[in-house]
């Protein structure tokens, strides 16, 4: 499971139960993508 996070969205690459995870996980902390990548900008 990788996943890439830049200026303009995130990719996602592993199985699709890797990625459905992934995605649940992130959903607790971020309502929209936009506010995941800022926040890897601040964190940067």
């Amino acid at each position: 499971m990788k996943v890439y996070v830049h200026s303009k969205g995130i990719l996602l690459a592993g199985k699709a139960w890797e990625v459905r995870e992934k995605l649940k996980q992130y959903s607790k902390n971020y309502v929209f993508v936009k506010d995941w990548v800022e926040s890897q900008k601040i964190s940067k």
